[in-house]
Formats: structure tokens, C-alpha cells, sequence
């Protein structure tokens, strides 16, 4: 699979596996479970891998790539927003996966320049790690046009996760075009871009290679971070990035994904909060959710005290 530069002398794979899948705010699959795929991923390419503080996928990665974790890149996130938080998240992924420095660091889900300055005690400690060795790169991850326009008016962020998909599903503040014009303005602007959301949280599966391909295309995207859970999606998508096309009949097989709410409910509303897309509302007592606006983030899940959400 073909290597890119992404920013400050860092060369990923065009797929980057999104391990958001594997953890418990999905298919909760073992750390010895999801490792295995990682390690299956490695061996067929790829070298990127994204994850989060939150997704709980730390122990995956450990198992799957210990013994590949100098020669892996790691993109990992966190809501921290002032010193104090962001020293405890560094220092946990840096624990949590053996290393002596993270490649990619992003601040989780920012949402315009408000949020930015909000932040801004966390970026200005990332920032002195960078200095210091212990990330290579720093940025943000964003649902939001503003977001990556936000992105612009700091030199020092290396490395923007916009999503962006072929039919604008999850953009918060705008249209695919409006996503597009503010990525190819922010690789213009030498940050590095490698985008998520590609398959529109599995709404486009049926029609995965034009919406892969659409964002691949995209100018400024370097790689597109991929879920995947299962030895069949690994192999196939390696495929399309190392050959171009998908194995015959792949997508044809492939069951939608939703977001499931348990019938006992209690309608506490935490979960509507916690949604960035405003997918999910309350009526008659109980979470419901518009499968048209949900991008199966699985943030919901992550916030349901009864763990009556999941992503299946």
C-alpha cells in the first residue's frame, strides 16, 4: 500500500484504520480480538492507525502492534481542554501503548475558533510537547466547517480530521462543498488532512467504492480513516487502497449498522445532549433517533448511564 506524507516528515498509509469499531462503544470486541485485525491490517499496509481517549481502544492497539509500534503511526484524541487534562490524557496514551511519544495528537470534536480559544491552555501544552518530543504532530478533529476554517488562523496545528462524505451526511454547519473548499483551503495552507466519516457511518456501505473513491479524490486529503471489524472488512479495503477495487460482491453482503435503543429506555435525555449531530431527540418518554443525521459515532453510547444505547 502506497505511503503519503502527511505533515512534519510523517508518511501514512491512504487507509487509516479507525479503531472507533472495535471498542466498546461498538462491537466490543476483546483487546486480543481487535488486536488481531490491527495486526492483520499492519501485515497487508497499513501503517496509520486513528483512535480516541474515549473509544477505549488503547488496550486493542497494545495487543495488535506491540511488536510493530516503531513502525506504526498513532493518531489519538482528547477532550481535555486546559493543561492539567492534557497532561493526564498524554501521559495515558502514552502509558497505555508503551510509547515514548504519540505522532499524531488531536483535540477531540472542535467546533469553530470559540472552541479553539477554549482549548487553548490544552494546544499550548501539546505544542510544548512537540517541542519536546513527546508528539510529533499536533491538531483537531471536527464535524464542523467552521472547525476546519478555525484551523486556518493557527500556524502551529499541523494536522486537521475533518469528516467529509460524498453525501454530506454528518456536517454539522454546511454542505460536502462547503467541507471540501475549507480542506482544500487548509492543504493549501500545508496542514495535513485525512479525513473520516468516508462510508457517511455506514449509510453509504451499498455504494462504498464512489463514496471512498469521492473522498480519496478529494484535493488536500491525504488518507481516510476506515471502521472496520471484521477480517472481511480488513481484507477488502486493503484491497481497494492497494488495488482499486473491492473483492466481487463485498458490499452486497454487508448488513446496515444502526444505532439500537434498548425498550426500556427511561428517557433521561443524557444521551440527546452528548450527540453532535442532533440525531437523537425524546418523545413519549423515551431516546429515539433519526437515522438520517446519525453518523454511528457511537458518542451516545458512551454517555448512557444505563447502557441502553449501542451501536450494532
Amino acid at each position: 500500500m502506497r505511503l503519503v506524507p502527511l505533515c512534519r516528515n510523517i508518511e501514512v498509509s491512504e487507509l487509516c484504520y479507525g479503531t472507533l469499531t472495535l471498542g466498546p462503544l461498538q462491537k466490543g470486541l476483546t483487546p486480543e480480538e481487535g488486536g488481531r485485525l490491527l495486526c492483520v491490517a499492519f501485515e497487508l499496509g497499513v501503517n496509520f492507525f486513528d483512535t480516541a481517549e474515549l473509544y477505549g481502544t488503547y488496550p486493542h492497539l497494545a495487543s495488535g502492534l506491540a511488536e510493530h509500534m516503531h513502525k506504526v503511526v498513532i493518531a489519538t484524541k482528547s477532550y481535555a481542554a486546559d493543561a492539567a487534562g492534557m497532561e493526564q490524557s498524554l501521559a495515558q496514551a502514552l502509558r497505555s501503548l508503551n510509547r515514548e511519544y504519540i505522532d499524531i495528537f488531536l483535540l477531540h470534536e472542535q467546533e469553530s475558533v470559540h472552541t479553539l480559544r477554549g482549548h487553548a491552555q490544552a494546544l499550548e501544552y501539546l505544542l510544548r510537547k512537540r517541542e519536546q518530543g513527546y508528539v510529533r504532530a499536533v491538531g483537531i478533529s471536527t464535524h464542523h466547517v467552521a472547525g476546519v476554517r478555525a484551523a486556518l488562523e493557527y500556524k502551529e496545528i499541523d494536522v486537521i480530521h475533518p469528516l467529509i462524505n460524498k453525501a454530506g451526511i454528518g456536517i454539522v454547519d454546511g454542505s460536502r462543498e462547503d467541507m471540501a473548499r475549507a480542506i482544500f483551503d487548509a492543504r493549501k495552507a500545508n496542514k495535513g488532512i485525512y479525513a473520516m466519516k468516508a462510508l457517511g457511518g455506514g449509510s453509504l456501505h451499498k455504494d462504498a467504492h464512489a463514496a471512498l473513491s469521492y473522498v480519496r479524490e478529494l484535493p488536500g486529503v491525504a488518507a481516510v480513516a476506515v471502521g472496520m471489524s471484521s477480517p472481511v472488512d480488513v481484507y477488502a479495503n486493503c484491497t481497494l487502497f492497494s488495488h482499486g477495487a473491492f473483492p466481487p460482491d463485498y458490499c452486497a453482503g454487508k448488513s446496515k449498522r444502526q444505532v439500537l435503543i434498548e425498550p426500556w429506555c427511561t428517557g433521561c435525555g443524557v444521551c440527546v445532549r452528548y450527540c453532535p449531530q442532533g440525531a437523537l431527540s425524546l418523545a413519549s418518554g423515551k431516546a429515539v433517533v433519526n437515522e438520517a443525521q446519525c453518523v454511528l459515532c457511537g458518542y451516545c453510547v458512551a454517555h448512557c448511564r444505563d447502557f441502553n444505547v449501542k451501536v450494532i
